[in-house]
């Protein structure tokens, strides 16, 4: 007997099986399915942080300010410490050879309105470089620049979400904006950023399309600023060489805490150092997500072993008439296995259908970002073909294994 016509004979047997391999298939659909949900939920939050972080910038190092948040607090840091101030950001690029842009900024509490039409966002004082250290593009107008900064003028850049917010799909350039109780004229418009609100390791992650920027002076000196705050908020340094990142936020540990008297009211981010953190932990989740998974596989494949013995016995004559026929325990051998894998691909395939509808179910009632990957499914349903085969050998040996006469006799 070919392998053909034990393909036929074993799609035959599991036709007569149908019911209780339906059952058992289940195992494996789920287990199929869990896999891909699974790992596509990994895999999403995988790259949901690998953009957190490359906004930040993986060559950058970021200090930000601790603030005061009472009287008691404020004034024993008054004594030690001025805060974070401009004069930090210029002792870093003074001091540090390893960087090539220094950017501070200073983030504002107050409201963007036009006329009856108010936008909810976060008003933030930067330099005319924080474009380039941040690789975010003005798409209308121009950024910030120098003069600009000189004279504190009242210009401002929208992100893209309050530009809509605010002026709909009209040109925002050259018209005024109140922020505060302050007018300001636009200058530009950036660029769409596909990054929602986060939070990666120990700072967080704001939609960017909801800023307003304007010159970190004018920031400074028109706008009010509680007691004990500090100048700035945020320094963002751009490292020039990627291997040396880790030096020189040991330099810059060091200017900061001289300036500071030793006073812990800043820290210090290291985007890079988070990365390798994110992918150490992915790893581990995947893991433990893919065990889990697992689990439903194995539970499957013991469920095929247990049908297939029970059709071995099942059987027990009609194996005994093949082989009286001329079948060998290879024809034996080979039907049972066939049905183990046929069993086992079906479910393979149905267990990732199902899994493509369990990540659109999760994307959408639990708002998780998944992503479903070719290696996911290729794992699957090589696992479960796998397990189909592994799982099969032994039902199908008792088979061949069984003694022809004693066969015919089986009632």
């Amino acid at each position: 007997m070919n392998i053909g016509e034990s393909f036929n004979v074993g799609l035959q047997g599991l036709k007569s099986h149908k019911l209780r391999s339906l059952l058992t298939g289940l195992g494996i659909i789920f287990g199929v399915a869990a896999v891909i949900a699974m790992l596509s939920i990994g895999e999403g939050a995988k790259q949901e942080a690998l953009n957190q972080i490359a906004l930040m910038g993986i060559n950058n190092i970021i200090v930000q300010d601790f603030p005061v948040k009472d009287k008691e607090t404020g004034e024993g840091r008054t004594n030690l410490s001025m805060g974070m101030k401009l004069e930090d950001a210029e002792a870093i690029k003074a001091i540090c050879p390893l960087i090539d842009e220094v950017v501070p900024q200073k983030e504002l509490e107050a409201e963007v309105s036009l006329g009856s039409e108010k936008a909810k966002g976060v008003v933030i004082g930067v330099m005319p470089e924080y474009d380039v250290i941040m690789n975010f593009k003005v798409q209308k107008g121009s950024f910030i620049n120098y003069l600009h900064l000189e004279k504190a003028e009242r210009v401002c850049v929208l992100g893209a979400e309050i530009k809509r917010q605010l002026f709909y799909f009209k040109n925002p350039v050259g018209k005024n904006v109140k922020i505060g109780n302050q007018w300001f004229t636009v200058i530009g418009v950036m660029e769409e950023k596909a990054l929602g609100s986060g939070k990666a390791g120990s700072i967080n992650l704001r939609n960017l399309n909801q800023d307003v920027y304007i010159p970190i002076t004018t920031a400074l000196k028109r706008f009010h600023h509680p007691l004990f705050e500090s100048e700035i908020d945020q320094i963002t340094i751009k490292v020039n060489n990627p291997d040396r990142i880790r030096e020189a936020s040991n330099i810059i540990n060091g200017i900061i805490s001289k300036r500071h008297n030793n006073v812990k009211d800043y820290q210090i981010i290291v985007p890079e150092e988070l990365l390798k953190q994110s992918q150490k932990t992915q790893r581990i989740f995947n893991i433990v997500m893919g065990c889990i998974a697992g689990i439903s596989l194995l539970v499957g494949g013991i469920g095929i072993m247990n049908i297939m013995l029970a059709t071995v016995l099942e059987r027990t004559r009609e194996i005994g008439i093949r082989r009286a026929v001329g079948a060998t325990r290879k024809d034996i051998l080979g039907q049972f296995i066939i049905e183990a894998i046929v069993l086992s691909f079906t479910g393979g395939i149905i267990g990732i259908f199902i899994g493509f509808i369990m990540t659109k179910i999760i994307t959408y009632y639990a708002a998780w970002k998944t992503i479903i990957s070719f290696g996911s499914i290729f794992l699957a349903f090589d696992v479960s073909a796998g397990i189909g085969m592994i799982f099969g050998i032994y039902p199908a040996k008792k088979a061949a294994e069984l003694d022809p006469i004693e066969s015919l006799r089986y009632e």
